[in-house]
């Protein structure tokens, strides 16, 4: 039960499968307990062109589009959620920004190296009080002379710690709000005034370092503003561009870590013997097993279609949306299942189902909660007939007009 691609990207989801197997399986268990970033593997994954997946041949990439990178984040995700969240912060949040907004010279400077994986990125845009909420940040930037000088605080910064290459979100004109007033900047980590903070405790996700970042009269060079002059005040619409983008990757996460916890259940269930015979011959765990089947196939077919259509230069706001949505919610739901399955074994530590567990739990949170994502789904549903919702100093009103 797999869907049917092109020869293209089932030879990348092999090669993907058998860099998974021989470089992240040994290790993964390790890297959650000891809280360590695979730095080395993120750097073997750029040398075999996977950060370069969705990227267009031309810019130096592999060409093989959001369906390629969903691919890719289905497989990571099977063994390591962790390191599928360093990649992904890091191809589709960061690299992506500079792909999207970026100048041919700022692409040249900094797109190729993180293709390569000689540099790393991070995607700086959530603050202390401005995370669902993302148009409410309050980090500025003021231009002085020939630098902007950024002050601020990020956080939940995937990345931020180790990152070479920073993209940040600030304000540089207030009274336009955010769709005039907030522009990107590419920020290098040894720029004067950068700062990282506290690194996390967290649930799940462990080998996958989060943390705060501080701006104080952090100078950044005027060529370093994400498209130039041009680029000024572009910044919340390119986030948003983004995370639209963005967020069918993380419902092909959600996909293959379901995937992986069917495949563990259906084996156990096989192997394990109760009362005399295996307990796949009891109708309760056929029917988990069914369950888990049905929601792996929905899951994949609305992955694959909204990657096709994002692929296709169609506008896939809410598609996007509703695969974030589902499929995050599906995978916790199989995750938990195989725990149920397995029993006790599902509870320890011994299987990788624990940690699964904890690492799925994030999904339904970041890049938009699910509760959001069911807000962009009704705002854009009801859009299309013409009722509109705005929002101005966080409170939303409506206004009706005729469809067009």
């Amino acid at each position: 039960m797999e869907y049917e691609h092109s020869d293209e990207i089932k030879m990348l989801r092999q090669t993907v499968r058998d860099f998974v197997d021989k470089e992240i399986r040994p290790i993964a268990r390790q890297l959650d307990e000891e809280e360590r970033v695979p730095i080395e593997v993120v750097k073997q994954a750029g040398e075999l062109g996977l950060l370069s997946v969705p990227f267009p041949e031309a810019d130096g990439g592999l060409g093989l589009g959001i369906t390629g990178y969903c691919v890719l984040m289905e497989e990571l995700n099977r063994v390591c959620a962790s390191t599928a969240t360093i990649v992904g912060a890091h191809t589709q949040l960061a690299a992506a920004s500079i792909w999207i907004g970026g100048t041919e010279a700022q692409k040249d400077k900094y797109l190729k190296g993180m293709m390569e994986g000689r540099l790393i990125g991070a995607w700086a845009l959530t603050e202390p009080n401005a995370g669902s909420d993302a148009a409410r940040i309050t980090t500025t930037a003021e231009l002085r002379g020939d630098e902007w000088v950024l002050n601020g605080q990020k956080m939940w910064i995937t990345n931020g710690n180790f990152a070479d290459v920073i993209v940040v979100h600030a304000v540089t004109d207030k009274s336009k709000g955010a769709r005039g007033g907030v522009t990107a900047f590419i920020v290098e980590k040894d720029f004067p005034g950068f700062k990282v903070g506290k690194i996390e405790e967290k649930m799940g996700l462990k080998a996958s370092h989060t943390c705060s970042l501080f701006f104080e009269d952090l100078r950044v060079p005027a060529e370093n503003i994400l498209g130039g002059e041009e680029g000024i005040g572009k910044g919340f619409p390119i986030a948003m561009m983004t995370l639209d983008i963005g967020r069918v990757g993380l419902g092909a996460g959600a996909l293959g870590s379901a995937k992986e916890a069917f495949e563990l259940s259906r084996k156990y269930a096989v192997e394990r013997q109760q009362f005399g015979r295996p307990i796949a011959e009891f109708q309760a765990i056929q029917f988990k097993l069914a369950d888990m089947a049905v929601k792996i196939y929905t899951m994949e077919q609305i992955v694959y279609d909204c990657s096709t259509r994002v692929d296709a230069g169609k506008k896939s706001t809410i598609e996007s949306s509703i695969c974030k949505l589902y499929c995050t919610e599906m995978a916790s739901e199989i995750i938990d299942e195989a725990i149920q399955i397995h029993g006790g074994m599902g509870f320890s530590r011994e299987l990788p189902l624990e940690r699964m567990y904890r690492d799925a739990r994030v999904t339904r949170i970041f890049e938009g909660t699910n509760e959001i994502q069911k807000s962009v789904i009704a705002t854009e549903l009801l859009k299309q007939i013409g009722y509109r919702i705005h929002r101005h100093e966080g409170v939303y009103t409506t206004a009706k007009k005729n469809p067009e």
